[in-house]
């Protein structure tokens, strides 16, 4: 049976989520003249709204949904639980689910992360391990390590903490003050590069070295974590050069600051890995996650930490005071342990590092487009940064931002039949993040509807 509401249901939804729904993220006065778009269905790599038309779900919903839409084995393995055990919280008990996936979890991890605390999402992870750093430097005699280094232009969460950790003004100004002892420094976007722009691992040497410099600007007694994506993803995916967090870790090791690898979009496939620091080679003392660890079925985050920063935990009448209701849901396990089941039975990590040349080869062909300034990214996971000169490399200015990108492309790719995004938080940018799924059909489809988008955008400026 069809769940494509009728064209009278269509236009009732519009307007009930235009009256009563609080969009996240959203200009509500785009819609005085438009419907809300309502999505009702998904299946594979596409979503149906509710007047039946049919998109390519090219960001994944938000970077999340890794296996697909419409997994029915996901729902099942939702129900069975729901049935045998809805809802017990972590508070000084555990349940099957939580031990189950937390041993799986660590079985997995690089190193010693043996230690996984239950989240319900990608921001709380972050909020989490900021709390766990300060609390365990003031644990082991160092109670003045409580500052946190992070990238400029990362986001890294909304609630107070995470957002502090983020590195975007724009993000933050309507919600200042926030928590005080976060510092930026440059991120890894080569196509940008101040120093070394005509030497790849030089820059990525030089943009590490700036990490130092911040700690010991600082103060290495005051400052407890850098937190770190694999690739970022604000400003349109920017990859690691070689040897930078091997860089990074030697720093870190130098100064006794814990590295928190935020791998909340790169995790469960985004990159080919189950977890991306091992792509990249580095051993983090913590890794963030949420979105791919439950394909999005279900909500769920994760905090995997090392034996080190557990055994003051251990003894005593230590206590971690964190906690949230729903942070290790039953449900919510057992849909990340079905998912990650899913994942070994298909061998999504292999398809997408078999394919990951194949999609960058198709982005690729954009580059003969005069907008399209730079085709970046890794895995299932690609910025497309779009210039007014690909010479000068010359970006967008504040209005032709608004025109080109607010009143004109996000819309046009929409309607073209692609959901992904068009952001301008840093460098005006095309963001696609697919569900591991796809192949060179969907590459194809989105290679096609950016051209013709881009072409249109190209004329507005």
């Amino acid at each position: 049976m069809s769940t494509t509401a009728e064209p009278t249901d269509a236009t009732a939804l519009a307007a009930a989520a235009r009256d009563n729904l609080w969009l996240h993220f959203t200009r509500h006065s785009g819609f005085e003249s438009a419907e809300v778009p309502v999505i009702v269905r998904g299946e594979g790599a596409y979503i149906w709204d509710a007047r039946g038309k049919r998109y390519l779900d090219g960001l994944a919903g938000l970077f999340a949904v890794q296996a697909g839409h419409g997994r029915e084995e996901l729902a099942e393995a939702a129900a069975r639980q729901t049935k045998q055990l809805a809802y017990f919280p972590l508070w000084g008990h555990a349940h099957p689910s939580a031990i189950q996936l937390a041993e799986r979890l660590t079985a997995a991890s690089p190193g010693d992360l043996n230690r996984v605390f239950f989240t319900v999402s990608g921001g709380e992870s972050v909020e989490t391990a900021w709390k766990l750093a300060k609390q365990y430097f003031k644990l082991v005699g160092k109670p003045t390590k409580h500052k946190v280094i992070s990238r400029a232009l990362a986001y890294h969460g909304t609630s107070q903490g995470a957002l502090s950790i983020t590195g975007i003004p724009g993000a933050k100004a309507d919600f200042e003050p926030l928590v005080p002892s976060t510092m930026r420094v440059p991120n890894t976007n080569f196509y940008r590069a101040p120093e070394h722009a005509d030497d790849y691992e030089a820059y990525g040497r030089w943009a590490a070295d700036q990490i130092e410099q911040a700690i010991e600007f600082e103060g290495a007694d005051t400052v407890a974590a850098v937190f770190l994506e694999p690739v970022q993803n604000t400003g349109g995916c920017f990859v690691p050069p070689p040897g930078y967090f091997e860089r990074v870790r030697e720093i870190c090791d130098r100064h006794d600051v814990l590295l928190v690898s935020d791998e909340v979009i790169c995790a469960f496939g985004r990159l080919g890995y189950d977890f991306a620091a091992k792509r990249y080679g580095y051993q983090p003392d913590i890794i963030t996650t949420a979105k791919g660890l439950t394909s999005g079925y279900a909500p769920l985050g994760a905090v995997l930490a090392s034996d080190r920063l557990m055994e003051p935990f251990l003894h005593g009448s230590t206590t971690f005071m964190h906690g949230s209701t729903y942070g290790g849901h039953p449900v919510s396990c057992a849909v990340a342990l079905a998912n990650l089941d899913l994942f070994e039975r298909e061998n999504l990590y292999g398809h997408v590092l078999a394919q990951e040349s194949a999609f960058r080869g198709t982005l690729d062909r954009l580059l003969d487009l005069p907008i399209v300034g730079d085709v970046r990214g890794a895995g299932f996971f690609y910025g497309i940064e779009l210039v007014k000169d690909k010479a000068t490399k010359e970006t967008f200015t504040a209005d032709e931002s608004e025109r080109v990108l607010r009143g004109y492309l996000s819309d046009a790719l929409f309607d073209a039949g692609l959901y992904c995004r068009a952001d301008d938080r840093a460098e005006p940018v095309v963001q696609l993040s697919p569900p591991l799924i796809c192949g060179q059909r969907e590459f194809d489809e989105m290679e096609q509807i950016l051209r013709e988008t881009l072409t249109g955008a190209w004329k507005l400026l």
